[in-house]
């Protein structure tokens, strides 16, 4: 069986590949086979240089390196350090390794180990293949060691690894990272930043209780981007299951090594950013910002101002909670079960239901301003709430206004509650209730349920929209603590179903 492996990535996967090197009488020159890039064989001269500067051999031969399996794809850096290790076993400067093991990482022409994308995925590729060491760079050991069962050894040289395999200095395995050893969350906006809004605020804690997607929408200078921006604060910590997810994401899209992510991800494009920047895509398929915010937040500010395009690309997403990117040679399917919360004026100017100033925007032009929204993306939305502009007495006033702390509490609770009523169908939040899970998970009593019923004819509800009133409530329901959903908390779901149209 091979001993020394390396990992190709495929979107979100690695696939293990194995290195083997052949140094045989002949004009000297390297040969890479397997599908290599032009990364991959510029390696040639980053390993002659790295070599020459550690005082290793280089064969003046000729040297054949095949990176089996030969029909996969073999993009970046990552493949120096095996390449480099196997050459000096070929040429018996190393012995062959004592059991299987990865190695990855792009190498300095002065032989530092300079990290790589992906590694995260490597180690699970590494799990699967019943590799059970990991020699990766050591700016990313502690990401790798997220995962259990693969022993993660940090390299920050082409030096100490050439040493570890000769006995002289072993390199010692890692323990994964501790709470204390990772670095803290960025700060964010807390919602005592925020005066007034007391239905805003009340929205925003349903909305991030139950991961449902939040439209905001009022006139400039009413906190919404403040309110949004406030979002961060009041997560509850990813699950165990969810960190490796989400670092695993990140560290696949992102080229600097990424900081493993114990909170949920929050991601705020420009709104002109393009749709395969926002959907994922590329020449080599990407993650695109849909993907970025797995388990998290995707922000968009000025909502109309995104392009069509853009929109209509996050329906598929919203509904399903992944992305398919189709080329001619391959598939490949990325997670996107974010949480849409967006930003709007309610008329070009901004001021339509500002009641200190006038609005000098035509019907016609309010008109077209809303329906650079279409329905289908609004059908999708659980809850719109208006934002007015807040007067000077909030401003001004003496009662503290509720924390962020507070408010997590609540939250943390509330999604407690669902997880322990979910996890049985592999769900953690109530935004990601199917309509036969909800028919077995919720309880109604029987005003309620009437209420429903009415409200489904009154405001012309369609089946989805039906379905989103009815998870919003069941999240209200966990809120307040109640096994059964209410009346009450069926007409709160539906006071958030309001459009957001100028009056």
């Amino acid at each position: 069986m091979p001993s020394l492996f390396t990992a190709a990535l495929t979107g979100l996967e690695a696939v293990l590949v194995d290195v083997q090197v052949d140094v045989s009488p002949g004009i000297p020159q390297v040969t890479l086979v397997g599908l290599p890039d032009a990364s991959v064989q510029e390696a040639r001269e980053r390993i002659r240089s790295a070599l020459r500067h550690g005082d290793l051999p280089f064969p003046r031969a000729r040297v054949t390196v095949n990176l089996a399996p030969g029909h996969v794809r073999k993009i970046g850096t990552g493949y120096d350090l095996p390449i480099a290790i196997a050459l000096l076993q070929a040429q018996g400067a190393l012995p062959q390794c004592k059991e299987p093991s990865l190695l990855v990482g792009e190498l300095g022409l002065d032989g530092t180990v300079l990290p790589v994308r992906g590694a995260l995925s490597m180690a699970f590729a590494a799990r699967a293949g019943g590799v059970t060491s990991l020699y990766i760079p050591a700016s990313q050991a502690h990401e790798a060691a997220l995962l259990p069962d693969v022993r993660v050894f940090p390299v920050e040289r082409l030096a100490d690894l050439v040493d570890h395999f000769l006995q002289r200095r072993l390199l010692a395995p890692i323990p994964p990272p501790t709470e204390e050893s990772l670095p803290a969350p960025s700060v964010s906006p807390v919602l005592e930043d925020v005066r007034g809004q007391t239905e805003a605020k009340r929205a925003v804690e349903i909305a991030v209780a139950g991961g449902h997607n939040l439209l905001l929408s009022g006139p400039p200078g009413s906190g919404k981007t403040l309110l949004a921006r406030c979002i961060p604060s009041l997560f509850p910590p990813l699950l165990p299951e969810e960190v490796l997810e989400v670092t695993r994401i990140h560290s696949i899209a992102l080229s600097s090594p990424p900081l493993i992510h114990r909170m949920p991800p929050f991601r705020a494009p420009h709104h002109h950013t393009s749709a395969s920047a926002m959907t994922g895509g590329g020449t080599i398929p990407r993650p695109g910002e849909v993907t970025l915010a797995h388990r998290g937040v995707l922000f968009l500010d000025e909502l109309p101002e995104c392009s069509r395009a853009v929109l209509e690309a996050l329906r598929q997403p919203l509904e399903d909670g992944v992305v398919s990117i189709a080329r001619t040679q391959e598939r490949m399917t990325f997670p996107a079960r974010f949480q849409l919360v967006a930003a709007m004026n309610p008329c070009p100017c901004g001021f339509a239901t500002d009641p200190t100033r006038t609005c000098r925007c035509s019907a016609q032009e309010r008109q077209k301003y809303e329906r650079k929204i279409s329905g289908p993306l609004l059908d999708r939305i659980d809850l719109v709430v208006a934002v007015p502009r807040v007067d000077a007495d909030a401003f001004q006033a003496k009662t503290a206004p509720e924390t962020s702390a507070d408010v997590r509490i609540r939250i943390a609770t509330a999604r407690e509650r669902a997880l322990r009523r979910l996890r049985p169908f592999h769900l953690t939040t109530n935004a990601e209730l199917t309509t036969s899970i909800l028919e077995q998970t919720t309880h109604l009593e029987t005003a309620a349920l009437t209420l429903l019923k009415k409200a489904m004819e009154a405001y012309r509800l369609s089946g989805r929209g039906y379905v989103r009133v009815l998870k919003v409530a069941q999240t209200i329901a966990d809120l307040a603590g109640s096994p059964t959903i209410l009346a009450g908390h069926i007409a709160e779901a539906l006071r958030y179903r309001q459009q957001p149209t100028a009056k």
